[in-house]
């Protein structure tokens, strides 16, 4: 794998400046207010940042960079590469992993950081910003929905991936050892796929395995979305199965969240800034910028919050034409009807009710349905956390 920085406009950027920093001047260590990350302060300047370590080449404070992570050919796919941009602020601070574009189809998030990322100003900030623009640049590049197209595996199941392995499973293995790894906090953006719709959510990870709920759940409550869906982390079998972007956050005990909003591929611009308003507002909460919580509550147009413990799927037992209900954003009572699954002639096979009570949350738009896919995933309504 090779690393190398793209276009750097934000300054003259060393990469042998941070050995030369260490083996010429008297470093202390404080560890940031997040998750125990460590940052230098050099001959007693305890706010001032030090240069970033990406991949062997100084990060100056208060500049971002470029970086294209190439992702070599493997023994039956192709090369692929994965562009980050990572912002590291004047000051001491946690760093903050950001990740769009798992599922290629996905652009919201994608368009979001795009936008995001031009307005930043590293000099009035304060830690670090590693950002994952593009994750999987070949599902985005051939519009594959969910999947890879030479290995046909889902990213956000493969993680912590392989060095070795398909395509797939070499960019899992370059984004936890390059990107999750030196985190003190994961956000992992992501909307509705092609072919599914979504009512907005943050999901956050807690339970007696997850790290930081309280810090998590404030950083959700901060996109102000309507929905906050709990996932609780019982078990390293729930950890490790099939495990996504979000769980690997967990398997490195950092704090993390999941952003989900738009849908079947959208582009619509409420949505995108949306995400970039919640984005903004993270950092203030996270201590990377100086908003303070008056200004906070100011500039976000406050909604009222839903709260969900867990979700559970309504998988499908025959395959054919999925003809759903609207019921996106909605709530539910147990055997209601949330649609109509019919054969390849038009014959309907069964009528679909819902198990439980609930909230739809996200769902399959139809027609196309496999035997075993899940038509819709149902949030389970509390009070609160």
């Amino acid at each position: 794998m090779f690393c190398k920085k793209v276009n750097g406009n934000s300054g003259f950027v060393k990469p042998l400046l941070l050995i030369i920093s260490v083996l010429f001047t008297n470093v202390s260590f404080a560890y940031s207010n997040v998750n125990g990350s460590v940052n230098e302060s050099v001959n007693g300047s305890a706010n001032t940042s030090q240069a970033f370590n990406f991949f062997n080449t100084a990060v100056l404070p208060g500049t971002k960079e470029n970086f294209r992570i190439d992702i070599p050919k493997g023994a039956q796919d192709l090369a692929t590469f994965i562009p980050v941009t990572v912002v590291h602020g004047a000051k001491k601070g946690p760093v903050l992993a950001i990740v769009a574009g798992v599922h290629g189809y996905e652009y919201t998030s994608i368009i979001a950081v795009n936008k995001w990322i031009a307005a930043l100003e590293p000099a009035q900030m304060n830690g670090s910003i590693i950002i994952v623009r593009v994750a999987h640049v070949s599902a985005f590049e051939e519009r594959s929905v969910y999947v890879n197209p030479y290995d046909r595996k889902n990213l956000n199941r493969s993680f912590p991936g392989k060095e070795q392995g398909t395509q797939t499973e070499r960019i899992a293995w370059a984004i936890s050892e390059n990107v999750v790894a030196k985190a003190d906090f994961l956000i992992d953006l992501h909307s509705g796929d092609g072919g599914e719709w979504l009512a907005p959510f943050v999901g956050v990870y807690g339970g007696p395995l997850a790290s930081n709920f309280p810090l998590a759940l404030s950083v959700a409550e901060a996109f102000n979305f309507s929905n906050i869906v709990r996932y609780k982390m019982n078990t390293q079998q729930q950890i490790d199965t099939r495990r996504s972007l979000n769980r690997q956050g967990v398997a490195e005990k950092i704090p993390t969240i999941l952003v989900e909003i738009g849908e079947n591929g959208s582009k619509d611009k409420r949505q995108v800034n949306a995400m970039v308003n919640g984005l903004d507002n993270s950092l203030a909460v996270l201590g990377i910028t100086n908003l303070d919580e008056g200004k906070l509550a100011k500039t976000s147009k406050r909604q009222k919050t839903q709260y969900f413990d867990g979700t559970r799927s309504v998988p499908v037992e025959q395959s054919g034409l999925w003809f759903p209900k609207d019921m996106s954003g909605k709530h539910f009572k147990k055997g209601d009807l949330l649609g109509e699954l019919k054969d390849y002639f038009g014959n309907t096979l069964e009528l679909i009710l819902a198990p439980s009570d609930g909230f739809a949350l996200y769902g399959l738009d139809g027609p196309a349905i496999k035997k075993g896919q899940s038509i819709m995933t149902i949030a389970t309504p509390v009070a609160k956390f």
